[in-house]
């Protein structure tokens, strides 16, 4: 009765555990490019009691006899299939058709995101909400301010160079700038285009610009990746190092202005899951109150 009683709890507080990924699901599911979890159950010890025998002459083999002691989480796993894509009809957001990550820095540390909500700060920075940098490769023309429109369109570094040697440190801010000179004159930007492979061009006047290229990140193992808040991730120990490449090649995907990425939360699959949890749950406190009901009845039995 004491191992059904640990069952009973070690059940309760596994379903309490998946009833939180759960709510977490619900709670994000107009969260953009949101990536929604999954709890998985193992068993836990088990209490032999007899253990198995072999057959021997004349007598037939016998099975082991042993008593489980509960259940725990075996792992939590992301699902990290893709959302679906939503127009927006906003130049600066973009969404990523594929498996890569745009890859957004602090200056300090490196993250990777697939929300491409992004926004101009007063720089011209191409930047996240929470005002990482988006990085790439920037047309080496451009400085602080405004550059000369009329002096050529390398990249800095060239995408074309990009491989598993690649770092982070290689790529740059993704700069757009307000403003240009071009022909001796100093005229403001009048849009931007983001091609599928990131390329960046922006509209001066009768002028247009390469002014830079967004860089995606692929890894060898996308659930493997340690969930930062912000709808940012980092690479850890099991996700792989990050290879480093342009959109529109092999096992990054294409980027697709204009659209954001939706939450791939199935809130019809999560509805049915928090009913079998809420059983599983209430099943569980069943075992315990009845195991309590029986160890009563042995204090009865002195009376």
């Amino acid at each position: 009765m004491l191992r059904s009683l640990f069952s009973g709890v070690t059940g309760m507080k596994s379903n309490q555990t998946k009833m939180d990924v759960i709510g977490n699901n619900i709670a994000n599911v107009n969260t953009t490019a949101f990536k929604s979890g999954r709890v998985n159950f193992k068993d836990m010890l088990s209490q032999t009691i007899q253990s198995a025998n072999a057959p021997s002459e004349g007598r037939g083999g016998a099975n082991p006899k042993q008593v489980g002691l509960g259940v725990a989480v075996a792992g939590i796993d992301t699902n990290m299939t893709q959302g679906g894509l939503q127009p927006t009809g906003r130049a600066s957001d973009l969404a990523i058709e594929g498996n890569g990550f745009f890859v957004v820095s602090d200056g300090n540390e490196t993250r990777f995101t697939r929300d491409g909500s992004f926004t101009l700060d007063k720089d011209g920075n191409l930047i996240t909400s929470e005002g990482y940098h988006v990085m790439g490769a920037v047309n080496d023309n451009i400085g602080s301010g405004t550059f000369d429109a009329d002096s050529g369109e390398n990249l800095t570094p060239d995408p074309g160079t990009f491989d598993n040697t690649t770092t982070s440190s290689d790529l740059k801010n993704i700069i757009i700038p307000l403003e240009a000179t071009v022909g001796g004159n100093t005229v403001k930007i009048t849009s931007f285009g983001v091609e599928s492979d990131g390329t960046i061009r922006a509209v001066y006047g009768d002028k247009t610009v390469k002014v830079g290229q967004i860089i995606l990140a692929a890894f060898q193992n996308t659930a493997g990746l340690t969930k930062m808040g912000g709808n940012t991730y980092m690479a850890s120990l099991n996700s792989g190092d990050p290879v480093y490449g342009t959109a529109a090649s092999s096992g990054y995907g294409n980027i697709q202005q204009e659209m954001l990425e939706m939450s791939n939360v199935d809130l019809a699959n999560e509805f049915t899951d928090m009913i079998i949890t809420s059983r599983a749950f209430q099943a569980n406190s069943r075992t315990i109150t009845t195991s309590d009901e029986m160890l009563q009845e042995l204090l009865n039995l002195k009376r």
